[in-house]
C-alpha cells in the first residue's frame, strides 16, 4: 500500500464521502471525472451546493471557491437575480425551436459592451466559438493556416489542440494547418507572415496562456495589431475567460486594442452553457447566403446550426449577468478583492521567507512559488527554467490538498468574484499560512 503524506492522510479523514464516490466513478468515467481539469490525486471532491463565494462538499465542508464555474461566475454562486431569471424562464419554456426577444437582448448587450462586436453569432460553449472563429477567418480570407501561441488554450477541437498534449485521433493533415509560435516575440511572428502567404488568422488569449499565468505583454498586443493589419491577417482575441471580466468590455477594452474577432463564453452565459463569436460584420456575415450565387453558397459560405444556440435559459441568465456587469460595480469589487489577496499573499511569502510572488491583473491572479526573481506583480514573465520551478507538480499538489483541508479551493490560480468578501480574503491568507507551513514541514519548500 502506498504510504500517505500527513497532508494526504488529513485529506482522506476530512473527505471520506468524496473518496467513496471517486472509487465508484472510476468504473463509470475515464479517470473517474467528466472534465480533465477536475482530476485530482488521490481523488477529487464532490459537491452538493454553492452560494456566494463558497461551495459545500458531500461531507459538509465549506470551501471558499477561487475557480468558480471555471471562471463563469463573476457574480458568485447562485446569485439571486440569475436564479430568478432562470426560474422565471423555465416556467415559460426551455426551447421553442425558434427565435426569441431574448436572443436580441442578449446580442445587444454583447454589442454594447465589447468594442469589436459589430455582429454576433451564438454557440453553446467556448470551444464551439473558437472553432467558428477560425473557420470564419479561413472562409473570409480564403486562406488555410492559423497561428496560435505556446500553451494558449482554445478548447479541445482538432485544430486548436495543436501544440498541446492529448493529440490522439487528430490527423496530421489537420495539425499541418496550424502554426504554434512563442509569445511576446514580434520578430518571429512577422517573419512567419513573410515566409507564408497562406495565413488566415492569429488567435490568442490576450492576457496570456492559462488565463494570464504566462502573460502576454501589452506592448506585444499593440505590435500584433499593427502587424496583422499590415499583412491582412485576421486578429482573434479568445476572451472566453477575459470577456466581461478584465473590464466590462474585456481585455480589448482594458488594453485599448480592438481585434477583428472576439470569442466569448463563461460570463456571457451567466453560469449556463453559452458561447459567441463577435466581430467585423463582413467576417461574421460569412454565414449569410448570397442569393443566386450557388458556387459561393456551397463552397465559401459557412453553414451553421446548433440545437442550443441562444436557448432561452442561457439567454435569460446571460442577459441578467451582462446587465449586472454593465450597470453595477461587479468588476471593481472583484478587482479590489484580488488586489487585497495579492498584497496579502506577497506579504505572507516575505514573512515566511518563501521565494515567489502573487501576480496578475484585475480579478485574475496567480502564485509563482519557489522562484527567486523580481517582477512588477502584474506581468510576471519567467524563463522556462523558472516556470518549471514554479510548476513543481508534487509541491503544488500537496499545497492544493492542504488548502482544501483548510477550506480553500485555489491551488496556485485564483479567479475572484464580486461575492468574495474582505473576510474571505483574510481567511484565505490564514489558510495559506497554515498550508505553506505544512508543505514546508514535508520538505517541499
Amino acid at each position: 500500500m502506498v504510504s500517505l503524506s500527513p497532508i494526504e492522510q488529513r485529506y482522506y479523514d476530512l473527505h471520506p464521502g468524496s473518496a467513496e464516490r471517486h472509487d465508484n466513478a472510476r468504473g463509470l468515467f475515464p479517470n473517474g471525472v467528466t472534465h480533465d481539469a477536475r482530476k485530482l490525486n488521490p481523488f477529487q471532491l464532490y459537491f452538493t451546493h454553492a452560494e456566494g463565494s463558497a461551495k459545500y462538499d458531500v461531507d459538509g465542508n465549506k470551501i471558499l471557491d477561487y475557480f468558480p464555474g471555471h471562471g463563469a461566475l463573476i457574480l458568485g454562486h447562485s446569485h439571486p437575480d440569475i436564479v430568478k431569471a432562470v426560474q422565471d424562464q423555465m416556467a415559460m419554456g426551455t426551447h421553442y425551436s425558434g427565435s426569441t426577444d431574448l436572443e436580441i437582448q442578449w446580442g445587444n448587450w454583447v454589442r454594447e459592451l465589447i468594442p469589436s462586436a459589430e455582429k454576433v453569432r451564438f454557440h453553446s460553449s467556448g470551444t464551439e466559438a473558437d472553432m467558428m472563429a477560425i473557420r470564419m477567418a479561413r472562409a473570409y480570407t480564403n486562406k488555410s493556416k492559423i497561428i496560435k501561441f505556446d500553451d494558449h488554450f482554445h478548447g479541445w477541437s482538432d485544430y486548436l489542440s495543436a501544440g498541446s498534449d492529448g493529440l490522439g485521433g487528430i490527423p496530421q493533415e489537420t495539425l499541418n494547418t496550424m502554426i504554434v509560435l512563442p509569445p511576446n516575440d514580434i520578430e518571429t511572428f512577422e517573419q512567419t507572415l513573410k515566409d507564408n502567404d497562406d495565413i488566415a488568422a492569429v488567435i490568442l488569449e490576450p492576457t496570456g496562456a492559462h488565463m494570464g499565468a504566462i502573460p502576454i505583454l501589452p506592448s506585444f498586443l499593440e505590435q500584433l495589431r499593427e502587424v496583422t493589419t499590415r499583412y491582412g491577417v485576421v486578429l482573434i482575441f479568445d476572451e472566453v475567460v477575459t470577456g466581461f471580466r478584465v473590464s466590462k468590455g474585456g481585455a480589448q477594452e482594458y488594453f485599448g486594442i480592438t481585434p477583428d474577432m472576439t470569442t466569448m463564453a463563461k460570463i456571457l452565459g451567466g453560469g449556463l452553457p453559452g458561447g459567441a463569436v463577435a466581430g467585423k460584420s463582413d467576417i461574421i456575415n460569412m454565414i449569410e447566403e448570397r442569393p443566386g450565387d450557388a458556387d459561393y453558397n456551397r463552397n465559401r459560405r459557412i453553414a451553421h446550426n446548433g440545437t442550443f444556440n441562444a436557448n432561452p435559459l442561457s439567454a435569460a441568465a446571460g442577459i441578467k449577468a451582462l446587465e449586472l456587469v454593465a450597470t453595477t460595480p461587479i468588476n471593481d469589487t472583484a478587482d479590489a478583492r484580488a488586489l487585497q489577496l495579492k498584497h496579502g499573499l506577497n506579504d505572507l511569502l516575505g514573512r515566511m521567507e518563501i521565494p515567489g510572488c502573487a501576480t496578475g491583473i484585475t480579478s485574475l491572479m496567480f502564485l509563482q512559488l519557489g522562484v527567486d526573481h523580481e517582477c512588477d506583480n502584474e506581468y510576471c514573465v519567467l524563463t522556462p527554467e523558472q516556470r518549471a520551478q514554479a510548476n513543481n507538480g508534487e509541491r503544488n499538489l500537496q499545497l492544493n490538498l492542504a488548502l482544501m483541508n483548510e477550506g480553500v479551493a485555489s491551488g496556485t490560480r485564483f479567479i475572484l468574484t464580486a461575492a468574495h468578501s474582505e473576510e474571505d480574503i483574510d481567511f484565505t491568507i490564514d489558510a495559506f499560512e497554515k498550508a505553506l507551513g505544512q508543505v514546508r514541514n514535508q520538505g517541499l519548500l
